[in-house]
């Protein structure tokens, strides 16, 4: 009996250590899509700027080494 509950224990300590770890690596990735999001709006808001019905003259978009 008491093996079996040394067992058990042994299990359960291994079991949390795996939920904490998969604690951290979901909020890992939260912060990853928090961070990918913000970048897509400013990106979105960019193109809205951009595409305002100003013309736009080519030689702006040559790049600088031509």
């Amino acid at each position: 009996m008491e093996s079996r509950i040394t067992e058990l224990e042994i299990k359960l300590g291994l079991n949390e250590d795996h939920l904490e770890e998969l604690n951290r690596a979901l909020f890992r990735q939260q912060q990853q899509i928090d961070l990918l999001q913000a970048q897509f709006r400013e990106l979105y808001q960019l193109m809205l700027s951009g595409t305002s019905g100003e013309q736009r003259n080519l030689r702006d978009e040559i790049p600088p080494h031509y």
